[in-house]
């Protein structure tokens, strides 16, 4: 039995070294391209270089605005995830003291439209933010990513259900407040789920195509997702500078995710003990 359990375990890892390998080598190729000439890459596009060459980095700072829209994107990224983990996190926190036959209505009605595709709403979205004047304006962005909060919602409901009610009666009866017991006690043991979704929102929120297309048309306004489709006609013979841009804009997402990936581990497995 162990000799077998030996075997099963020697072959999962030769699986898994092989997958890691083939999703690993498409980012080889960029980044290995990024530090070569044109030249160079075209003739021996997944060689090591010969020697370290940045112009890419430089040429793509030079003829990019990256520090603009890095500032759009980080201003649309963190005012969005705070705006869907506030309100996320108070509805579910309402949801579980209310308990009432209105609420459970309204969860249903939410239920419904995070059932219902983001495109098909595409238009009317538009001419609302559009009478509003909140079309090609970062804080109606902002406003259209809050909608996201149905998704924060659900998956705090679940973790927030096995917090124990008796510990929020405790705190009613020595007096504390209904946004007192939110903001002191429950917000405190729900940051496991939190960090979790917050990771799993920016990530989605950072990377976002379609919604910033729609809905931003000024160049100063763009995201750095923008300014790479944007670059596709300006590098379209210059593959280098192109990848050397996709780099730069994935560079600072790939590092958060790999920063918070223990806090994503520790969220999931908090809520399946806890439940």
């Amino acid at each position: 039995m162990h000799r077998q359990n030996s075997k099963m375990l020697a072959l999962l890892s030769i699986t898994m070294i092989a997958l890691a390998v083939i999703m690993g080598l498409p980012f080889y190729y960029i980044i290995v391209n990024t530090l070569k000439t044109q030249q160079v890459a075209g003739n021996s596009p997944f060689g090591l270089p010969s020697r370290l060459f940045l112009d890419n980095y430089l040429s793509v700072f030079r003829t990019v605005p990256i520090l603009r829209s890095a500032l759009n994107t980080l201003y649309i990224t963190g005012a969005s995830v705070f705006l869907m983990l506030l309100i996320g996190s108070m509805a579910a926190y309402g949801m579980i003291t209310r308990r009432t036959a209105l609420n459970r209505l309204f969860g249903a009605a939410l239920l419904l439209a995070f059932m219902v595709p983001f495109q098909s709403t595409l238009i009317p979205l538009y001419q609302m933010l559009a009478r509003v004047h909140l079309v090609d304006s970062l804080n109606g962005l902002v406003v259209m990513y809050s909608a996201g909060s149905i998704f924060c919602y659900f998956l705090i409901l679940g973790y927030m259900r096995t917090v124990p009610f008796e510990i929020i009666e405790a705190a009613r009866i020595d007096g504390c407040g209904t946004f007192g017991i939110y903001w002191r006690i429950v917000l405190p043991l729900i940051r496991p789920i939190l960090i979790t979704v917050g990771v799993f929102q920016t990530m989605w929120v950072w990377n976002d195509f379609i919604t910033p297309t729609v809905f931003l048309s000024s160049p100063v306004n763009k995201t750095l997702v923008l300014q790479v489709y944007s670059a596709v006609g300006q590098f379209a013979i210059n593959w280098p500078a192109f990848m050397t841009l996709t780099v730069i804009v994935l560079f600072p997402v790939v590092v958060f995710f790999i920063a918070m990936q223990k806090h994503i581990v520790n969220g999931l497995v908090s809520g399946g003990i806890k439940g």
